[in-house]
């Protein structure tokens, strides 16, 4: 399928575009509200500033893709591949990405308030300035990522993992902290 037999199948009201390969597409700007991208290959894709609010990317595979500016609000990114994809400044709020790969993704500046990352690979991945108010992030392993000046207030942390992380000028006020790893044990 390419970009615009997508666009004009969505224009015509269909919305499920299940298993798509979409790969390396340029979607820049379209309009993808409450589509269907289950398990989808959207891997090297430009989604800067897509309007992909409320749409089913769980099981999608977003390596690499950018995702910039981009509305992923209440969006299942459940189980979702995102390892290196560039998500600054995207709108991730109250998006699911319960066992999402955000291995070394680039989320400055996102708006991750009150998303499920539960159980998340977040290692090396930076989420300077990043927005994870009252977001669920239990168990979340944040090995050797970049949280500085992220909000992290109100969050449940219990049994995330900080090792080797970089938590300078990071709110966690009302965080639960219970569990939480904070660097390697030395035995």
């Amino acid at each position: 399928m390419n970009r615009q037999e997508l666009l004009d199948r969505y224009r015509a009201g269909e919305r499920d575009f299940s298993v798509a390969d979409l790969r390396e597409a340029s979607l820049e700007g379209t309009d993808l509200r409450e589509s269907v991208l289950h398990g989808a290959i959207l891997d090297g894709a430009n989604l800067r500033g897509a309007n992909l609010s409320g749409a089913d990317l769980s099981g999608a595979a977003l390596n690499y893709a950018d995702l910039s500016g981009a509305d992923l609000s209440g969006a299942d990114l459940r189980d979702a591949m995102l390892n290196h994809a560039i998500l600054e400044n995207a709108n991730l709020e109250a998006a699911i990405l319960e066992e999402a790969d955000l291995m070394a993704a680039s989320l400055v500046g996102a708006d991750l308030e009150d998303a499920d990352l539960s159980e998340a690979d977040l290692r090396q991945a930076n989420l300077q300035a990043a927005d994870l108010s009252r977001a669920e992030l239990d168990a979340v392993d944040f090995r050797e990522a970049n949280l500085s000046q992220a909000e992290l207030d109100y969050t449940d942390l219990s049994g995330a993992n900080f090792t080797n992380a970089d938590l300078t000028d990071t709110l966690l006020e009302g965080a639960n902290l219970e569990g939480t790893i904070l660097s390697e044990e030395h035995q």
